[in-house]
């Protein structure tokens, strides 16, 4: 897919889930919750145990069906290796530049984490296409956004970090071009429940809200 295909698809959907699991397998039944559920986004974290090979068999399952992306990608060894297994963006929790460059060179799409003014403007010049903003909760979740969008109007953000059902709208409202929903979404307890479909469910709700907030935003 091309870079803005990619990103016009994440800026569409509105919602992009973190799923990071203890086992591979329990990661690939996540996301084919997720997908029934009607979200077409997915990003696996590398702290997922053989986070590589689950991405190489969620590409074959999908293909263009879903945009898949890696998360906690620390560096731009990882970003290649990503890359090669099929994932369409990339997610890092911190700002390393070299990993940037590493998207930038392939043309794929690059979502670092920031969190301060200082961080956000580094990762932006540095060639972001979105900034993501970590961890968003604990300094004041979508009011921080809306702070941040004053002095930054041209620079996308995505939340992670206290995205909820409750709180989706106020971040889309705030200012966000999607948000980043982990826990929330995916958790433990319901893997250990093997309740996958409990994550279908939770993907139509949080889709509903997006719509809601967005239409909200229109007649506003």
């Amino acid at each position: 897919m091309k870079k803005e295909t990619i990103l016009s698809a994440i800026r569409e959907i509105g919602i992009v889930p973190v799923v990071r699991t203890p086992t591979a397998d329990s990661a690939f039944k996540a996301i084919e919750a997720i997908y029934a559920g009607g979200i077409r986004a997915a990003e696996v974290t590398m702290t997922v145990p053989g986070a590589v090979k689950v991405l190489e068999k969620l590409a074959d399952r999908f293909g263009d069906k879903m945009v898949l992306g890696a998360g906690t990608v620390l560096d731009p060894e990882t970003c290649r290796i990503c890359m090669l297994a099929g994932a369409e963006f990339f997610v890092t929790p911190a700002l390393n530049l070299a990993t940037i460059s590493m998207a930038q060179r392939y043309s794929k799409p690059i979502c670092p984490g920031a969190l301060t003014p200082t961080e956000v403007q580094a990762a932006w010049q540095a060639g972001a296409d979105i900034v993501k903003i970590f961890p968003c909760d604990n300094v004041g979740g979508a009011r921080y956004i809306k702070a941040l969008k004053g002095p930054f109007p041209q620079i996308e953000m995505i939340p992670t970090g206290g995205v909820s059902l409750t709180t989706a709208g106020d971040f889309l409202k705030a200012g966000s071009c999607a948000v980043a929903v982990g826990g929330e979404l995916v958790d433990a307890k319901t893997i250990k429940e093997n309740k996958y479909e409990v994550f279908t469910g939770r993907s139509r709700q949080f889709l509903e809200v997006i719509a809601r907030a967005r239409a909200e935003m229109k007649a506003a």
